[in-house]
């Protein structure tokens, strides 16, 4: 995850990637690269178990199942990719106990090892060809495995996205495109591309220093150059070793150089890779303009699943009309599809609907209507305005299937996650003008982090007016609660009005905790407003629960 952290618990502080808890030793131990370390009395952290068993990494969340995709015609495994990638292994890697232990873990972890092996299976061709013609080490093909474990619809809570793990303002800095219908972030050929970028900035914002820039890969350029400063002004080394940085950041580096320790001798640790192809066995088709992904999967001879799993940066049911214009078919899938493509008519790549305007109506509604954007409804129908009448007719274009079909588009994946039961009774929330994760889980009787989570957010995210949110209650909830209106859920709850003195130091967010309201209660039994400070000595009317509040 790039640039971002915060805490989900006091066990692990995120980023993207696993985190661990132990107490890493502050100095290296020199030992011969050739050397082999154990270390069988270093139990391994509990929460890098927890996390990798669970999928993978403790932040990154992973949507969607496995896709087994047919990438040839004829298997032939004699030309190995991690072959290729072992003679290009460069790095020196330190047999220290922050090494050791990733080490261990993953050598102990086959299966694991094997499961993302398979999601990198159609990808790893293409990474390695890119970074030697960018003349980049190696190493960093093995990198998305300790972002996203090789999975492209990884996301976050820290808001990272795709198999990269970028979060927005990072992923637009080196050319990733994000909107309603696409994020470049998730795209692979795109995400790419932007992290071999971004890596080369950090290589030489650090004069050379690859094991710097990996670490700045993790928790942005100015921590770790604050680091770098701290250590030069007492005279201590400034290598990454010796740095003061964030637990999540002191085990990034060393995962990256136990995978490749392990790619690079796996006999020595009795384990064995999957075997990948060392060819392409994907190409990214120009495509010239919008389709619907459910017909480009018949041309291409695919299922839709499929399709969407090999271009997992299309949010929609079909590609952005704006661009990229390229989707990534399997190479022997590619002829077919070039061939179907031209027998297509541009009016025939998307379906079609005549829709009457009706008393109320707004594009926005509409568009809203038919899963589509007012940009297109008004590039189709050549409107200049967002203008329109009762009565006349517009031309929507619509997805071919149901929406239902297009299992990976954006809006499945989050019905899908929001569907996934995490107590006793859900609850839907429609988000109203003032709203926010804090008011609306306090209301609840939630803890806001989970509720970011249950609905595919950052806590820090912004809500928009009508968004329905889902709630996982483990009990029921009264009736009130179940309004906007911000009511304590507990049934034996002893309401008494009191008049609250503000002391020095308090803040809305502070008596809002201390008495177990939310802020828009204090506001709204105030007229008052979040944005203005309050005053010391300032009397306020408060409605608490006193059984509950502190």
């Amino acid at each position: 995850m790039k640039y971002i952290s915060f805490t989900l618990s006091a066990a692990f502080i995120l980023v993207g990637c696993q985190s661990t808890t132990y107490n890493d030793e502050q100095q290296t131990t020199n030992r011969s690269a050739n050397s082999i370390e154990i270390f069988d009395n270093i139990a391994t952290p509990v929460d890098i178990s927890h996390a990798l068993l669970a999928d993978e990494t403790a932040d990154v969340i992973h949507p969607v199942n496995d896709v087994e995709i047919s990438l040839a015609d004829d298997i032939n495994t004699s030309d190995d990719i991690w072959q290729r990638i072992r003679e290009q292994l460069t790095f020196p890697v330190e047999q220290n106990r922050r090494v050791v232990v990733q080490r261990n873990w993953y050598a102990k972890n086959q299966n694991y090892l094997d499961r993302v092996a398979k999601r990198a299976k159609p990808y790893m061709h293409f990474i390695v060809e890119e970074l030697e013609a960018a003349n980049m080490p190696l190493e960093m093909a093995l990198l998305p495995i300790v972002e996203s474990a090789f999975d492209p619809f990884a996301y976050s809570h820290g808001r990272a996205s795709g198999m990269w793990q970028f979060v927005p303002g990072t992923g637009t800095r080196f050319g990733m495109k994000q909107n309603w219908w696409y994020d470049g972030r998730r795209d692979v050929i795109a995400s790419t591309k932007g992290a071999i970028k971004y890596l080369q900035y950090l290589h030489k914002f650090f004069d050379g220093d690859w094991l710097l820039a990996l670490a700045a890969y993790n928790s942005g350029e100015g921590r770790v150059r604050r680091a770098v400063k701290n250590n030069a002004r007492r005279n201590m080394p400034t290598d990454f070793w010796s740095l003061d940085l964030p637990k999540e950041t002191r085990a990034y580096v060393p995962k990256l150089l136990a995978l490749a320790d392990l790619v690079k001798r796996p006999a020595d640790f009795n384990i064995k890779l999957f075997e990948i192809e060392n060819k392409s066995v994907i190409t990214p088709v120009n495509i010239g303009s919008q389709i619907d992904l459910a017909k480009a999967a018949e041309l291409a001879e695919l299922s839709l699943k499929e399709l969407q799993h090999l271009n997992p940066g299309y949010n929609r049911w079909a590609t952005d009309p704006k661009g990229p214009h390229y989707l990534v078919i399997p190479n022997h899938k590619v002829e077919k599809f070039k061939a179907g493509l031209k027998t297509l008519s541009k009016k025939d790549r998307l379906a079609w609907q005549r829709y009457r305007i009706k008393n109320g109506d707004s594009l926005g509604k509409i568009a809203q209507k038919f899963n589509t954007d007012i940009g297109v409804i008004k590039q189709v129908n050549n409107l200049r305005g967002n203008n329109i009448r009762a009565g006349k007719h517009l031309l929507i274009p619509v997805a071919a299937k149901s929406l239902n079909a297009y299992i990976l588009s954006q809006d499945q994946r989050l019905a899908k996650k929001q569907n996934t039961p995490r107590g006793s009774e859900k609850i839907i929330h429609t988000v109203v003008s003032g709203d926010n994760f804090w008011d609306i889980s306090r209301s609840y009787g939630v803890n806001y982090r989970e509720l970011a989570k249950w609905n595919g957010m950052a806590p820090r995210d912004t809500l928009r007016l009508g968004q329905k949110l889902v709630i996982w209650k483990k009990a029921k909830v009264t009736s009130n609660t179940l309004s906007n209106t911000q009511v304590s859920p507990n049934e034996q709850a002893i309401m008494r009005n009191i008049t609250y003195k503000v002391r020095r130091g308090d803040s809305f967010a502070r008596i809002a905790d201390k008495f177990k309201v939310s802020i828009k209660d204090i506001e709204r039994w105030n007229q008052l407003n979040r944005k203005k400070y309050l005053q010391p000595g300032q009397m306020l009317k408060l409605s608490v629960d006193v059984t509950n509040a502190i």
